[in-house]
């Protein structure tokens, strides 16, 4: 199978490397999951590569991405549980089976098990709603997982999640900073917890700088969380939590 975009992640060619941020889980005291995230090849912010995306290389960018964190994370792994999310762009996608090639014939080449990889999207990108829900159902029959990034301040919001449940959902850093100081805040999450839980949705709360706003989160019952009180993203590396997660 096939499409007229697809050319095999060829096509960027601006040179890039990836940071890796922990998601970290208090309840457990280990890292759930590494997200990769895009920089320059001397650790540049990702603007300095995401300038120059454009409508005609984003296909191959998106798959580039792909490769290039699951090859990098295969080298760094040496917590074998950690997962791998990997962000990926829906409007990249033409046809989910198609233009899922190059990624699972990297996952085999480095012997990456496909059920550590997990897909999230920002929900402030605006993309069509059936071609979305396409290649979410694709990649979780597939034996990926995942996950809905920035929950609260896009497009599609609650219609999506009635339609598709995925295994993940990140409440957006807007919802959670200052959460402590906040009444309206811990509303709004605490009911949004709730409601993940009855669909059977896993959160993460990302954006946490502080202590207090830790103890809020677990108050509320988050286990799985993720911001610069734990770690900030360390350039081609898997670096442990700065943060005591036994204490």
């Amino acid at each position: 199978m096939s499409c007229a975009g697809c050319r095999d992640g060829e096509g960027f060619e601006l040179p890039f490397s990836m940071a890796f941020q922990p998601i970290v889980d208090v309840s457990r005291g280990n890292v759930f999951a590494y997200e990769a995230l895009v920089r320059g090849v001397n650790g540049e912010g990702a603007g300095s590569v995401l300038s120059a995306v454009n409508e005609a290389n984003r296909y191959a960018f998106d798959q580039s991405c792909r490769q290039k964190a699951i090859e990098l994370a295969s080298r760094l792994r040496s917590d074998r549980d950690a997962s791998l999310s990997i962000n990926f762009m829906p409007n990249a996608v033409y046809e989910p089976r198609a233009c899922i090639r190059v990624t699972l014939a990297t996952a085999s080449r480095v012997s990456f098990p496909l059920n550590r990889i997990i897909f999230e999207f920002t929900e402030a990108e605006q993309v069509d709603t059936n071609h979305l829900l396409n290649i979410l159902r694709t990649y979780k029959g597939m034996g990926f997982r995942t996950a809905i990034d920035d929950f609260g301040a896009g497009h599609s919001g609650l219609n999506l999640l009635a339609k598709f449940q995925p295994d993940i959902v990140k409440l957006d850093m807007d919802l959670i900073r200052g959460i402590d100081l906040d009444r309206a805040k811990r509303v709004v999450v605490q009911h949004t917890l709730a409601m993940l839980a009855d669909l059977g949705v896993t959160a993460v709360c990302e954006g946490i700088e502080t202590p207090a706003e830790m103890a809020v989160l677990r108050d509320l019952g988050v286990a799985l969380m993720q911001g610069y009180l734990f770690g900030r993203p360390a350039f081609e590396a898997f670096s442990p939590p700065t943060l005591d997660l036994a204490a």
